[in-house]
């Protein structure tokens, strides 16, 4: 205990602690609380932050501040837990993970008025009225609105509806009334037991108690129907198959499935953010769900901040369901809630459902957040390959390599350069290959290689993080018998393509490794583009030499016609075949009439000589 060796202070606290649980609070030397903790056994976990090496910077910074350490016992884990949340949202402490509200998403008010109002709100006011929700997908809020629309007439004035007023005949019935989307409680056409009647199953509704309304409507239009009241039993009637069509399309499991909470988890190590997402079931359906975002401060586990998460928003949504579903096993243990790890059937369907939401709701929020930052966005896919490929640095600066030749012909080699993910055009270079008789792509890739390399080292040039062959396993092999040559230490991977040509595979290490790259993905698309950027550049330097090879065989052999007149007239004729075809006055007015002279002279000998006459 180093720190507490110079602290008599805080180590006579610690060797007093109980071994009982409860939670404990860190304040530095200005009073003010930095961190609060729960803990199982007191004196066990607060030890543990003075008796050894913390990797964690921010861990260490936080031990250095700790001036004075108070603590709360408790009976149960159950009660830490609860009473660490509390004191957390109250104080804020510095070292301690804040959760990143998004109070953006909606929710649907009833207000606690005489005549209650039911509508949408992103603001939570507490003054008696009854919130459902935020509903994280709007479409399903709006669908329950529109259910609630159609299934009871319910006023939408601001009127204060009380029963003086009414009396009194105060208000008068608006449009609403007129087109039956209310019963007119204002004039006293619908009475408050009625209309608070409509209310009771409109909050049964949004707690996704749906299954016990439909089975009271269907009740009350079989005795309708018994009565001979066949209207009024057509009218509930075409309730129930309201409820019964939107309950069939919200069911994501069996409806035997009933107040159960699940929950998951998904880190982003980059940002030292964790995204958890809460779903309530009843009755087989997503009542509510939610997903949202802590911000760590110190290396908390994925345990932790899930524990975190759990307390949180039960409290925060009165749930009392005594099953909840996790994605993994948790080390605390909550009066009468059993925990479930499905590995199969619907509460397996469940947890995938709430694994796909809070993954979706990471991806969002990592787009959002690239637009804000894009260098952000290509630090984190350089990041990615690095570990993939567990190098030791980050690929900052790529280099990738091919060939290009026609069966030997004209070959020549293409180098591109990506630098933090975007080519560096400046960079690139064209090749002619010198030593190669043939078509050896093997041997054509390491004299290429060994020149740029050789020449990068003699002018102290900057070397790549990851040299890519355009290639598979051959092609890397004779990469790195070069560089060993050389002497140089650089990781060398190789891309690989289809049937179609398109990109396919990436190939690492020695012996090489496919290593997996989902299509569609940012790693997939760099790679990709790497490779088609180094394919074209190749081909069109290989299609430019041959081009100009294949002119100047025809030009050069003409007598009188110097490297300037030729450049000329391709200047302007744009090829062999037009200056062929010239007048001899387009030509002289290019080259002068002796040279065009010459030409003519030459192409129809060169015809005479083709025809036979």
């Amino acid at each position: 205990m180093e720190e507490l060796k110079t602290n008599d202070y805080l180590r006579g606290i610690v060797l007093n602690l109980p071994e009982s649980p409860g939670i404990y609070q860190y304040l530095n030397d200005e009073g003010t609380i930095i961190y609060v903790g729960k803990a199982k056994n007191l004196k066990r976990r607060v030890s543990s932050y003075f008796n050894r090496e913390h990797e964690s910077g921010k861990t260490r910074v936080l031990v250095s501040k700790i001036a004075d350490i108070r603590y709360i016992v408790v009976k149960t884990e159950e009660d830490a837990l609860l009473l660490e949340n509390n004191l957390i949202k109250k104080y804020k402490p510095r070292y301690n993970v804040s959760l990143k509200d998004d109070k953006t998403y909606p929710s649907i008010c009833v207000q606690n008025e005489y005549f209650p109002r039911v509508f949408r709100t992103r603001k939570i006011i507490r003054n008696g009225s009854s919130y459902y929700g935020p509903y994280s997908h709007v479409p399903a809020m709006y669908a329950l609105l529109d259910l609630i629309k159609h299934l009871y007439p319910l006023r939408t004035c601001h009127y204060n509806l009380t029963p003086e007023n009414i009396r009194t005949g105060k208000f008068r019935v608006c449009l609403e009334y007129h087109i039956k989307n209310c019963a007119g409680p204002c004039i006293g056409k619908q009475s408050h037991e009625e209309y608070m009647k409509n209310i009771g199953e409109i909050k049964e509704i949004l707690k996704g108690n749906t299954h016990d309304v439909e089975r009271m409507l269907y009740q009350q239009m079989q005795n309708l129907a018994a009565e001979m009241r066949f209207e009024e039993a057509q009218k509930v009637k075409e309730k129930y198959q309201l409820i019964e069509n939107y309950r069939a399309k919200s069911e994501v499991v069996n409806s035997a499935l009933h107040n159960i909470d699940v929950f998951s988890i998904e880190e982003d190590t980059e940002e030292k953010s964790a995204f958890i997402n809460y779903l309530h079931i009843t009755n087989g359906a997503i009542n509510q769900a939610f997903t949202f975002e802590y911000k760590k401060r110190l290396n908390e586990s994925k345990e932790e901040l899930l524990a975190l998460g759990i307390v949180e928003m039960r409290e925060r949504y009165k749930s009392h369901s005594s099953e909840i579903i996790v994605p993994f096993e948790m080390d605390i243990e909550l009066k009468g809630i059993t925990f479930t790890i499905p590995l199969r059937g619907d509460k397996k369907k469940l947890l995938d459902l709430s694994i796909l939401n809070v993954k979706q709701y990471k991806a969002d929020r990592l787009k959002q957040s690239d637009k804000l930052n894009p260098e952000q966005r290509t630090t984190r896919l350089l990041k990615e390959i690095q570990e993939m490929l567990h190098m030791n640095r980050m690929p900052l600066r790529i280099e990738c390599f091919d060939n290009s030749n026609i069966q030997g012909s004209d070959p020549v080699a293409g180098c591109v350069v990506f630098v933090k993910g975007k080519p560096s055009k400046n960079d690139y270079r064209k090749y002619n290959i010198k030593t190669v008789t043939g078509p050896d792509d093997y041997a054509s890739m390491q004299e290429v290689v060994r020149r740029r390399y050789q020449r990068a080292r003699e002018e102290n040039a900057p070397l790549p993080d990851l040299l890519i062959t355009d290639g598979g396993k051959g092609q890397m092999g004779a990469v790195k018998q070069v560089l060993d040559e050389l002497g140089l230490d650089i990781p060398v991977a190789g891309l690989a393509k289809d049937g179609r040509h398109r990109t396919s595979e990436l190939l690492f290490g020695f012996p090489p490794q496919v290593i997996g790259m989902k299509q569609g993905t940012p790693l997939f698309q760099l790679m990709t583009r790497i490779q088609d950027e180094v394919h074209r550049y190749a081909i069109t330097f290989h299609r430019d030499k041959r081009s100009k090879r294949q002119i100047a065989s025809e030009l050069d052999q003409i007598k009188g016609i110097g490297p300037k007149a030729k450049d000329a007239l391709l200047k302007e004729f744009k090829s062999v075949k037009r200056i062929r075809e010239a007048s001899p006055e387009s030509l002289a007015a290019v080259v002068g009439n002796a040279k065009a002279a010459l030409l003519k002279a030459y192409f129809e000998e060169t015809t005479e000589e083709k025809t036979g006459f």
